[in-house]
């Protein structure tokens, strides 16, 4: 990471207080993020999506959520207040949620979406977000914008809805993009062709990305480092071209269960966790 930090977070915890106790979702976890794309990855319910939606201060109701530092480009997002907290959501930080069938309004046409994420940040002419629209829906390789842009979500497919949602969360040119497992719901295809979009749009516009996923070999040859989180910690960080010299228990615990076409197996192993794991985490680097 060359560049000075967008993103400062530092023993970060998020808690929910059900009807058997409190219940640790993210439990100190700190790093930096700058122009670059830095994946998060574990199993569910490992704290990533969590982790996400605190930055943005997104913790569901009955959610606590405490830092020692959570800092965005000087902005302490801890104690900003939540008309702050509109405008840095979307206009300096967005999200892609895992999938359009649930995120996508039914009864809004879709250029009509995408224009509200434009106008809610920027003071303009109705004419001029839509010429933005379209020329976004372009840019995330749809054809025919025109006919796009006055379909609404249950007339495309899903492959084109993560599109349309990537456009809606690039239109305000954010400093950072949270991905929280887009590519979950589709095929391998349509995954690769969607990830070359959303590679293009970050590397041409100098965003930050934090990319949410469970998948150990999509994150490896997309990002450019990786957190591993077990049990709401991070037990290790490593580049991505070094996860295959990751060196703590669980993240080879997860490499060795991934199905190998060049090694034959009878079956794959399964992980056997350690309760050490989550009283004596160690950052490698």
């Amino acid at each position: 990471m060359t560049d000075a930090p967008l993103l400062k977070v530092e023993d970060l915890h998020v808690s929910y207080n059900t009807p058997t106790g409190v219940v640790e979702a993210v439990r100190g976890v700190s790093f930096e993020l700058g122009r670059e794309k830095l994946g998060i990855v574990g199993e569910s319910g490992s704290g990533k999506s969590q982790t996400g939606r605190a930055i943005l201060g997104l913790v569901a109701p009955g959610g606590q959520r405490r830092a020692r530092r959570l800092e965005f480009d000087g902005t302490d997002l801890l104690s900003a207040d939540e008309r702050t907290m509109r405008r840095i959501r979307g206009d300096c930080i967005s999200m892609i949620m895992q999938d359009p069938k649930y995120s996508l309004n039914p009864v809004m046409s879709i250029g009509a979406q995408i224009e509200e994420a434009f106008l809610v940040h920027r003071e303009t002419i109705r004419q001029e977000a839509r010429e933005r629209t379209l020329e976004m829906l372009r840019a995330v390789k749809i054809r025919e914008a025109e006919r796009v842009y006055k379909a609404y979500p249950h007339e495309v497919s899903g492959g084109m809805g993560q599109r349309i949602m990537i456009a809606m969360m690039m239109i305000p040119e954010p400093d950072i993009i949270i991905a929280d497992e887009p590519t979950s719901a589709l095929d391998v295809t349509v995954q690769l062709q969607v990830l070359a979009v959303l590679d293009d749009m970050i590397s041409e516009r100098g965003m930050g990305l934090i990319f949410i996923s469970h998948d150990l070999n999509l994150v490896a040859s997309f990002c450019d480092r990786i957190l591993v989180m077990y049990g709401g910690q991070v037990v290790e960080q490593c580049l991505a071209a070094e996860l295959d010299q990751a060196r703590h228990p669980y993240t080879r615990g997860l490499l060795n269960c991934l199905p190998s076409l060049d090694h034959g197996q009878d079956e794959l192993p399964v992980l056997k966790r350690d309760p050490a794991w989550l009283s004596a985490v160690k950052v490698s680097s």
